[in-house]
């Protein structure tokens, strides 16, 4: 899982850094597994633009992933590792030992004909799922649950990863990836390991046309629009727009729009990292 660089033949290529792909080793992905995908371009059911700077794109087939894992006790050999155009990490074919066949977000060093397993049987080695309460103090995890049987939700994207740093009684402690401590259930099942494509950070598109395939539009500067269309819009020449805020008004560097009130609150030990 590397990069590569380009020799600049072209404008588009003289900065352009890309994957190299190496540890892909199928093209085409588990037909059962596939369904199709339609493009909203930024508008809701009533064809109301809700989302800017979005449209177009090459077209997308999307591939279900287990985010359960919750064919306990039954092993799985790695058939294949994939590339997934819906998502930053790459993602693997699992062979369960029942004949059912299964995708799941592959973690950093997870090889084809590895088995993998997932339960109270199995054992704290990578791509493996346990429940917190059975995986050792210290562990490098990823595909974290929020609430027990609900699917993972946390730590999914490219080269992300949580770490087990406590458990008390029914909780346990983890630091997110975002810097964040807070406590969630032993209950909640984690996949031992850092997701792959760890270099994903390090990639740069080189023109603007690869932002469009990807299916994003050129985002427009506040400070280049009229007041009518933002409230950082106006002034005479390149005046600078005033304080930093959302097209709603809503200041930003440093402005909390969190809840005070909201739930999961009291599970926040220690608040993320600015």
């Amino acid at each position: 899982m590397g990069l590569r660089k380009f020799k600049p033949v072209t404008p588009g290529t003289r900065f352009r850094v890309g994957a190299s792909f190496t540890e892909i080793t199928a093209t085409k992905p588990e037909k059962s597994l596939v369904v199709s995908s339609k493009k909203s371009g930024g508008r809701n059911n009533t064809g109301k633009m809700t989302m800017r700077y979005m449209g177009g794109g090459h077209k997308k087939s999307y591939r279900l992933i287990d985010f359960k894992r919750d064919k306990f006790d039954i092993p799985a050999v790695v058939a294949t590792i994939e590339y997934d155009p819906n998502r930053t990490a790459r993602i693997a074919l699992l062979n369960y030992a029942d004949g059912e066949k299964r995708y799941i977000i592959a973690p950093e060093g997870l090889q084809v004909g590895q088995t993998v397993l997932s339960g109270d049987k199995a054992t704290p080695e990578v791509g493996n799922t346990l429940k917190l309460a059975n995986i050792p103090l210290g562990s490098i995890i990823h595909n974290l649950e929020l609430h027990p049987g609900k699917g993972a939700q946390l730590a999914r994207s490219a080269g992300a990863y949580a770490q087990l740093a406590a458990r008390d009684g029914k909780y346990a402690t983890i630091k997110m990836p975002s810097g964040e401590v807070r406590s969630i259930l032993v209950t909640c099942l984690a996949t031992i390991g850092t997701v792959s494509n760890s270099d994903h950070a390090n990639e740069v598109l080189g023109k603007a046309g690869r932002s469009r395939w990807i299916g994003r539009r050129p985002r427009t500067r506040p400070v280049a629009m009229n007041p009518v269309d933002h409230p950082m819009g106006g002034g005479e020449g390149r005046s600078s727009g005033g304080h930093p805020r959302s097209r709603n008004g809503v200041l930003a560097k440093g402005f909390k729009t969190r809840s005070k009130k909201k739930y999961s609150n009291r599970f926040i030990i220690e608040k993320r990292k600015k």
